[in-house]
């Protein structure tokens, strides 16, 4: 039988080793893998501790939320290890400036976090934006990244950790929209703009059961005879007291609250029901609708549409659902997929923002796609500037030989329709033609280029 000291000295090192097992086993749960920074779900609990500490002590907590710009370009170009390794890179940076008692954290993607007891951050974000610049020598390339920083101060600026890193996520967001400056600290204006934002959010959830949004239109027209022969539909929000709002205040919006989905299925109802008689009628061939790329990652996304679609009188044929490039490049086959289901059912598919990626040609040679939105930053110098006009003009020969029927959208002068008419382009749409309107708007217009009044016959003769 060993001696009893031995058996205590034995069971006592197993202790030990058990121990640092757990120990490693929790650093390692609270590590992200990658850059050896804490990971997100430590970074939340710490910085809630952190602010406990801070409030009984009375001292100051400020949050530094770092986001990286032009990532995904540096992925697309070089590839997803070349990204993995500027990442580790920048999390060794972070770690090297984070001091004692601070911390350094990867919130996920190309977005960090630093927590110090700064309370005038304005030297150490500036220490952070020359930081995130430094070059970095990857597959022998020399690569400057750059990013952005936002900041909040604990007390100062917000009283918890939600709002603390709110307050910092807001800052990044107004410092990542430009204006010199790569950083900027949450202040006074941030503050009205969250609490405008947040009343905002709250009445477009109501305003959606509401009916508060409704389509307008803007026709399409035939460019050799000029005749209106479809309409897309578009949203406007009809607010109860700020008036119209168009989408670019609220569509962004929607879509971070996942309400984008609701809205284009009310939006796509109403619509229906509206434009079905103008078909009926033979006021107009086609309906085109927007789908966001959201909604088209769905893969019961057509078979969804297909069935709203039974419930309405709009004919399939007559229906154009848009679908822009950012989601042909997340997912291909599930593009095919809902392609082929909508084609089968009549239903035609077009492809929006043409000639802005360089996926466009592929799309059209290895998808059934029928019609192509020709961009509109590429209509601005056509008529003008001969080089923009002879690459139209090839881009137009290229669609036409693979049978696609091509469609320019943001037409506004008369340069720029004579130009497309000559050049071949089947059809128009913009501000030269019509402004968008709403659907009574829409339906007279229609109904007077069919049977015009008399005040119009005289005019015209």
């Amino acid at each position: 039988m060993p001696p009893l000291s031995t058996s205590l000295s034995e069971l006592a090192a197993r202790v030990a080793e058990l121990e640092a097992e757990r120990e490693m086993t929790l650093r390692l749960a609270q590590t992200d893998s990658l850059t050896g920074l804490v990971n997100r779900g430590a970074f939340t609990g710490s910085l809630c501790e952190r602010l406990e500490a801070a409030r009984a002590a009375g001292t100051s907590v400020a949050l530094f939320i770092i986001d990286l710009d032009r990532f995904k370009n540096l992925n697309d170009t070089l590839g997803h290890h070349a990204g993995d390794m500027l990442l580790a890179e920048l999390g060794q940076r972070l770690l090297d400036e984070a001091g004692p008692g601070e911390m350094a954290a990867r919130l996920g993607g190309d977005e960090f976090a630093l927590v110090t007891q700064d309370a005038d951050p304005a030297a150490r974000a500036e220490r952070l934006v020359a930081i995130l610049s430094q070059p970095q020598v990857i597959y022998g390339r020399a690569v400057s990244p750059a990013g952005s920083v936002g900041v909040a101060v604990f007390p100062r600026d917000a009283g918890d950790a939600a709002d603390l890193q709110r307050h910092a996520d807001q800052a990044l967001y107004r410092a990542k929209s430009g204006g010199g400056r790569r950083w900027q600290a949450f202040d006074e204006a941030l503050r009205l703009e969250g609490i405008h934002r947040r009343t905002l959010e709250d009445e477009l959830r109501r305003a959606i059961p509401a009916g508060e949004l409704a389509p307008w239109y803007q026709p399409i027209v035939d460019s050799m005879t000029g005749r209106m022969v479809g309409v897309e539909v578009l949203v406007r929000w009809n607010h109860p007291e700020q008036g119209l709002l168009a989408p670019g205040v609220f569509v962004p919006m929607a879509e971070e609250l996942g309400l984008i989905r609701a809205i284009d299925e009310a939006v796509f109802e109403a619509a229906c029901a509206q434009t079905a008689p103008w078909v009926a009628d033979g006021l107009i061939e086609v309906v085109s609708v927007n789908v966001s790329p959201r909604d088209l990652l769905d893969p019961a996304f057509s078979r969804k549409l297909i069935g709203r679609l039974g419930k309405t009188a709009l004919p399939a044929t007559a229906l154009t659902v848009e679908i822009t490039e950012t989601f042909l490049l997340q997912d291909m086959a599930l593009a095919r997929r809902h392609i082929e289901r909508l084609a089968a059912k009549g239903v035609n598919v077009a492809l929006d923002d043409f000639g802005t990626g360089y996926s466009n040609l592929r799309a059209l040679m290895h998808l059934p796609i029928q019609t192509v939105k020709l961009d509109r930053s590429l209509i601005d110098d056509v008529g003008r500037d001969a080089r923009v006009s002879k690459l139209v003009a090839s881009m137009l020969h290229a669609a036409r030989s693979l049978g696609v029927r091509i469609i320019a959208e943001g037409v506004e002068h008369e340069a720029q329709a004579l130009f497309l008419r000559s050049a071949g382009c089947d059809r128009m749409q913009g501000y030269f033609f019509a402004r968008p309107m709403p659907g009574e708007a829409m339906e007279a217009m229609l109904r007077e280029a069919v049977n015009p009044s008399p005040a119009r016959l005289a005019a015209a003769s």
